[in-house]
């Protein structure tokens, strides 16, 4: 019988092989973000004759940075890179997680949440970028000198501006599969809030803010070992240039409304933490968060506010974060969109969970609320 061979040296690769002596126990560890401690994400290879059963154990998910969120977790899997679906099997008993399957195919590739590959970036900036009502922008190099790309889409002269970024955390690669869905629907010709809303405002999209991070197979953190969303108040060219060169370029042109998406591992529900404990966010801003979600709610089943983040959560570090930053620096609407790494569970998929087509069609699903404000902004 062939041997199991395992390899994670490729776009957003993490694993570590401790041993693959036994089928039935392929031991396996996950490896720590670049100069960081962070680790959750994994991604790899698998190859073995079809049809041999396997049993891999991740020996410390245990000691991850969220062990909880292996609970109800399910392993990511695709033979063609292409559809993407769950493996029932996994277990997690609160020291390793266990993967159980039989090989659909020689060959197949797992990871924690479906990924979105630097190729597919690129191809998403050529796609914008060939409609003559976007400009793509360079603004600024990553700590390993990959671009920071912003896709400026609309008038850049419009009164109103909307700023969306996206993938902070690289492992939270449903934030730019969202960002990829709202940015189709934005450019679909036939799509009436696409129209209006750039009849209203400029939109600025930054669809991965860390490339380094996503190509290193990182959770949260970028090259240099740094949180993104916690740099806000004082980036730095050394640690945190990324979040350094977007900030500069919001500050440039103002922002009128913030959304920044992630994806959370422990919650299994489509929500949106607000601004609103921001002490200068003001009465007038937390109304018309109020009614964003609202119209969210209305714009995709899949969103709810029952479930989310306590107010307290972040405490001290609170203007560190995006959001947070955005709303005290610009006096707007400034929210974080997450989205689950397991599944919607007001709505489950057996057979996907949450994945990048319906990440995709949460980001379309942004442009009505985003509507709705601007025509709120223009009645203040």
């Amino acid at each position: 019988m062939t041997a199991v061979q395992i390899t994670q040296q490729f776009d957003s690769g993490n694993i570590e092989v401790v041993s693959l002596a036994d089928p039935l126990n392929l031991r396996l560890r996950i490896r720590h973000d670049s100069n960081a401690d962070f680790f959750q994400w994994f991604h790899f290879r698998l190859q073995a004759p079809a049809g041999q059963r396997l049993r891999l154990v991740i020996e410390n998910a245990g000691e991850s940075s969220y062990a909880d969120g292996w609970n109800g977790y399910q392993c990511a899997a695709s033979v063609d890179r292409q559809d993407w679906s769950r493996i029932a099997d996994t277990f997690y008993d609160g020291r390793a997680l266990s993967i159980e399957l039989t090989m659909p195919a020689d060959v197949l590739w797992l990871a924690y949440f479906e990924p979105f590959s630097q190729e597919r970036h690129a191809d998403l900036l050529g796609r914008a970028a060939s409609d003559e009502r976007v400009q793509l922008l360079q603004l600024g190099n990553s700590v390993q000198g990959r671009s920071i790309d912003l896709l400026r889409i609309g008038n850049p002269d419009a009164a109103r501006k909307v700023w969306i970024i996206a993938r902070q955390h690289p492992g939270e690669s449903m934030a730019e599969w969202c960002a990829e869905g709202l940015l189709d629907a934005l450019l679909d010709n036939a799509n009436p809030h696409a129209r209006e809303v750039l009849q209203r405002a400029c939109v600025h999209l930054v669809p991965n803010v860390n490339p380094d991070g996503s190509f290193l197979g990182n959770l949260r953190s970028n090259a240099a070992g740094a949180n993104l969303n916690r740099e806000w108040m004082t980036p730095t060219p050394e640690r945190s240039p990324e979040v350094l060169c977007v900030r500069q370029a919001m500050l440039d042109s103002g922002v009128d409304l913030f959304i920044d998406l992630h994806g959370d591992e422990t919650l299994p529900y489509v929500f949106i933490d607000g601004s609103h404990m921001v002490p200068s966010y003001g009465e007038r801003n937390q109304k018309l968060q109020a009614v964003f979600l609202d119209e969210l709610k209305l714009a995709s089943p899949d969103f709810q506010t029952a479930n989310g983040y306590a107010d307290n959560r972040f405490d001290e570090e609170l203007l560190t974060l995006a959001s947070k930053w955005v709303a005290h620096q610009f006096n707007c609407v400034a929210l974080t969109l997450e989205m689950p790494f397991k599944d919607n569970a007001d709505a489950p998929d057996a057979r996907t969970g949450w994945n990048g087509a319906r990440s995709k069609i949460m980001g379309a699903a942004l442009l009505q609320p985003i509507l709705g404000h601007l025509r709120r902004l223009e009645q203040k």
